[in-house]
C-alpha cells in the first residue's frame, strides 16, 4: 500500500515533541522507569533464526555486529558473511589527502573476523553512508547473487528501523530478511536513560524511528 504524503514540516514537529517528551521522561522520577523501558523496547526487534545463505553486517552495525556475525557462524546459522563498503568521511578524506593510511571499517571488520575463525567474508562493493544507502543497493546485491535468505545483523537500537527500511526495500522480492540485533552492545534497551550515551542513542534513534512511521505509516 502506497504511503500516504506527509505535509511539509510534520515529520520535524513530531521529531521535536518526541524529544521533548523523552527529555522530560529522562529527567524525572524512576517510577517512570517502566515507560523507559518500554521506549526503549520500541526500538529492538529480533526476528527467529534459522539457516541462511548470508550473513550480512549492516552498515551501522560495527564491531557490535562483527562479534554477532560470528557467533552466527559458529552457531551453524550460515557460513558467509558479507560487508557493506563505506566511503571516506570527510576526516578520513583530509587524513588520506596528507598521504595517511586510512583503514576503512570493511577491511577492519574483515580483519576482525577473521581473529575470530571466519574467512568465507566478501564485501558488497558500493560504498554506502547509512540506512536508507544501505537499503537501496541491498535488493540488487540479493538479486545479482539469486539469494533466498539473509540475516542482518545490526546494533538493538537500530534493530527496528532497520527492518522497517528493508522490508520497504525488498518489496515483493522472494528473499526472505530476517534482522538480528547484536547480543553484545553499548545500547541497553533496559537502562538506556541510565548513562549519557545510552540517552543520547535512544533520544536519536526514537526520533529516526518516528520519523520513518510517519514518512512510511503502512510499511
Amino acid at each position: 500500500m502506497k504511503a500516504l504524503p506527509v505535509p511539509p514540516g510534520r515529520w520535524k514537529r513530531n521529531a521535536l515533541v518526541l524529544a521533548l517528551v523523552i527529555a522530560a521522561v529522562v529527567g524525572g522520577t524512576a517510577a517512570r522507569a517502566p515507560i523507559l523501558r518500554f521506549l526503549g523496547a520500541v526500538l529492538v526487534v529480533e526476528d527467529p533464526l534459522s539457516p541462511a545463505e548470508v550473513i550480512v553486517i549492516a552498515i551501522d552495525g560495527g564491531a557490535a555486529g562483527v562479534l554477532e556475525a560470528a557467533d552466527l557462524v559458529h552457531a551453524g546459522v550460515s557460513e558467509r558473511v558479507a560487508l557493506f563498503a563505506e566511503g571516506p568521511d570527510a576526516v578520513d578524506a583530509e587524513f588520506i589527502r596528507r598521504g595517511f593510511h586510512v583503514e576503512d571499517k570493511a577491511a577492519k571488520w574483515r580483519r576482525m573476523l577473521g581473529v575470530l575463525g571466519v574467512t568465507n567474508v566478501e564485501e558488497i562493493p558500493v560504498p554506502v553512508n547509512g540506512t536508507e544507502a544501505e537499503a537501496v543497493f541491498l535488493p540488487r546485491w540479493c538479486d545479482d547473487h539469486h539469494l533466498q535468505s539473509i540475516v542482518v545483523v545490526t546494533t538493538p537500537d537500530h534493530s527496528r528501523r532497520v527492518k522497517r527500511v528493508i522490508r520497504r526495500a525488498m518489496g515483493d522480492r522472494p528473499t526472505r530478511v530476517s534482522v538480528r540485533p547484536a547480543r553484545v552492545s553499548s545500547f541497553d534497551s533496559k537502562s538506556w536513560w541510565r548513562t549519557r550515551g545510552g540517552t543520547r542513542t535512544g533520544i536519536v534513534e526514537l526520533e529516526k524511528l518516528l520519523l520513518d512511521v510517519v514518512r512510511h505509516p503502512f510499511s
